[in-house]
């Protein structure tokens, strides 16, 4: 892939690009380059005071420093987005003219096509809280980012770290990995405002299938797929197979939205099943006498009923 050229970012001297080879294996080098965007609002330095971000990567700096003896090292790549790029590529363009410009013009006020090439270049970027656009069309900078790179996981560590306190009092027992799709259900997006044209031709659609919809409503839509929850689903086993980890549990509420979230659990169910039958085992499996010994526990949890074992047995 050819290095991209840019309109007002300078391309980093030093440092290493992060490649991905056919199969998805990463090759990171001593010196790997990271695209940082610093962001708005608290992630924004103030003179001598550092935002947020800032902080983050003083942390991230000693943290590499201590764990490699000096020998590895973050270069890192200021790119801009949110208000700051606004100001840095169109400090022309007022806000009430934001609305007569194109969904594309809009985003690349927020979001500019540097920022855009430099993120598929390098691969690895870290990103600091941002605004919210101004205008109808383009409505949000983190949405954009993980539809146009299918940054499909979301992968949260939960962990108790020793001396803090905390409400729970077993919260020393709470160790766990979340796995949030983040291209698809409410996460994509799909939404229209109360009274907008759109949004009236989604309810009279729904009216004329039977479904009583206010005509004042917003209308928002959760697409749920196989495809995309199969590859959470399995990424997520694959990360606890890696690491010897107890179980995966899937949380939905199919309780309510069978379609949905309950086929979000099926799916999940299914995907284990034909990919994993040899390193698996189902809960309902082990209840009927099946040994867990040595396999990954795939059950499944309600989220109301989640939350509540979480703080009554994490």
């Amino acid at each position: 892939m050819t290095a991209p050229t840019y309109e007002k970012l300078a391309a980093p001297t030093q440092g290493t690009r992060v490649t991905v080879d056919q199969r998805g294996h990463w090759s990171i080098p001593d010196d790997p380059i990271v695209v940082l965007i610093r962001g708005d609002g608290i992630g924004r330095d103030v003179g001598t005071v550092p935002g947020i971000t800032t902080c983050a990567v003083r942390v991230l700096d000693a943290a590499v420093a201590r764990a490699y003896g000096g020998k590895r090292r973050i270069v890192w790549f200021d790119a801009h987005a949110g208000d700051v790029a606004r100001e840095m590529y169109y400090p022309h363009v007022k806000d009430e003219q934001i609305n007569n410009l194109s969904e594309d013009d809009q985003r690349k006020l927020y979001l500019p096509d540097d920022t855009l090439k430099a993120f598929e270049y390098y691969k690895l970027g870290l990103k600091g809280p941002l605004t919210t656009p101004i205008g109808g069309g383009f409505r949000s900078i983190n949405v954009y980012l993980r539809m146009r790179f299918d940054l499909y996981a979301c992968v949260r560590p939960v962990r108790y770290f020793k001396g803090v306190e905390a409400p729970n009092k077993r919260a020393d027992k709470v160790d766990m990995v979340i796995f949030r799709e983040n291209t698809e259900d409410v996460y994509c997006g799909i939404e229209f405002k109360s009274g907008s044209d759109k949004a009236a031709r989604l309810i009279a659609l729904l009216r004329e299938m039977g479904y009583e919809v206010l005509p004042s409503s917003g209308i928002g839509i959760k697409p749920i797929s196989p495809e995309r929850s199969k590859r959470l689903v399995r990424m997520a086993i694959q990360y606890a197979l890696k690491r010897k980890l107890p179980s995966v549990t899937l949380m939905h509420k199919g309780n309510i939205m069978k379609f949905t979230e309950g086929a979000f659990k099926d799916w999940g169910y299914e995907l284990a099943k034909a990919e994993f039958r040899e390193q698996i085992v189902t809960e309902d499996e082990v209840n009927k006498g099946a040994s867990k010994s040595g396999k990954v526990l795939i059950n499944d949890r309600i989220a109301d009923s989640m939350f509540q074992q979480i703080q009554l047995r994490p």
